[in-house]
């Protein structure tokens, strides 16, 4: 949470909430949140209906109620799951309320690659798929009200959390230029051309609402603001502007691969990027600048968009990242594996958080949903060690950090 206030820097402890004042900003930090984060575990009393007949893709948690899940699949199928425990025991199932399936006059014909609720209400949400479409669903009649079409394989799309001037989503596919679709017009009414290879992931700022990232296979990473005609306007470099562009290609590259995923912490203050190189950058939002902060190895053999995503409320901030059958907790900030989530059977393909109660959903190649939940005996015991600090000990081969100290690469 954060309150702005005319108050000197500071530190003090309140009622389980520690309260960081500096300058015009006021940041409440409970603890008790990150515990429970720090003590997920997958519940064995809380199912997920088993919807898809092939690999979940993504997954989206509705930002009004916290209510609603979202999920499309490899088998073009998308449902929609009421989270709420109705039953009030402690072993229940989260049932579909509503699925387009593949008897639906409308269905995708091929694999949802991704779901978003409309930021503002659950009467809509957006799909898109390898069919080279996007689709936008009237939740209630469960049809489309609008369903745009395009050239290329459709990777990515987003739409603004916090838009009020423009309602465009934003577009990645298999051509470079990024779509911008416009939801009151109909149409594609922008296109941004800077890319020389496929789009496979796009982020609106949480904070300002013409800021989009877009990511490609060309590398790079590409900050734009839409209500400038004149190109990006910063090119992501990993090496922060140390190589000259005349002495290496690898300048003005975010990764040394395809860069295929991408996301904001909660604050829209830093930006994280992952990429086929096996790695893990925390950028400066604002300026581009690559933090250096260094996560190890974070393997990705994903050849299309990478779900991950970070918590929020919590101090220090967490990102949750597919890695193979499990999902790495990172500390975004140190850097630190702080533990890894297992339960999947197969590929974890995607995540998504429920902020309101520290809870973790993901899907995988292997059909299933799965609920991650705090324990809340252990965040019950305020000297209980968190188990990240047991974490470093048992991380598995594929997270070994291959850096050293006289090794820049982060």
């Amino acid at each position: 949470m954060i309150y702005d206030l005319g108050v000197s820097a500071s530190l003090t402890t309140f009622a389980g909430l520690q309260v960081f004042m500096k300058g015009q900003t006021v940041h409440v930090q409970d603890s008790n949140q990150q515990l429970r984060v720090l003590n997920l575990e997958l519940n064995k009393d809380r199912d997920v209906q088993r919807i898809h007949g092939s690999g979940v893709n993504t997954l989206d948690i509705d930002p009004v109620e916290g209510k609603y899940m979202l999920s499309g699949g490899s088998d073009g199928v998308i449902a929609v799951y009421d989270l709420e425990n109705a039953t009030k025991k402690l072993q229940y199932t989260c049932k579909a309320i509503c699925t387009v399936s593949r008897s639906h006059g409308h269905v995708h014909k091929y694999s949802v690659e991704t779901v978003q609720w409309y930021p503002c209400d659950t009467g809509m949400f957006t799909s898109s798929s390898f069919d080279k479409t996007l689709k936008i669903w009237d939740t209630n009649r469960l049809l489309p009200a609008e369903v745009f079409s395009f050239e290329g394989t459709v990777y990515c799309h987003h739409m603004s959390p916090v838009a009020t001037k423009h309602c465009l989503i934003a577009v990645g596919t298999k051509n470079p230029k990024v779509q911008l679709c416009d939801l009151k017009s109909g149409s594609c009414t922008h296109i941004l051309q800077g890319h020389r290879g496929e789009v496979l992931s796009v982020k609106w700022s949480p904070r300002h609402e013409h800021i989009l990232v877009t990511a490609s296979a060309d590398s790079k990473v590409r900050i734009w603001d839409i209500r400038k005609a004149t190109g990006s306007l910063i090119v992501l470099d990993q090496h922060n502007g140390e190589i000259a562009k005349s002495s290496s290609e690898a300048a003005n590259t975010a990764h040394n691969g395809r860069v295929n995923g991408l996301c904001f912490t909660s604050d829209g203050l830093h930006l994280l990027t992952i990429g086929t190189d096996d790695r893990m950058r925390l950028w400066n939002s604002f300026t581009g600048h690559n933090t250096l902060v260094n996560y190890g190895r974070v393997c990705n053999e994903s050849r299309k968009g990478l779900k991950f995503t970070v918590s929020n409320g919590c101090s220090p901030d967490f990102a949750f990242v597919p890695v193979d059958s499990c999902i790495a907790v990172f500390d975004i900030f140190s850097g630190q594996l702080l533990t890894e989530l297992r339960g999947h059977y197969n590929y974890v393909n995607c995540c998504t958080f429920q902020s309101d109660f520290q809870e973790l959903y993901s899907g995988g190649s292997d059909v299933n949903i799965l609920a991650w939940i705090p324990d809340l005996g252990r965040t019950g015991v305020e000297n209980d060690e968190p188990k990240g600090s047991e974490a470093g000990t048992s991380q598995n081969l594929i997270f070994q950090d291959e850096w050293s100290s006289s090794d820049n690469e982060n």
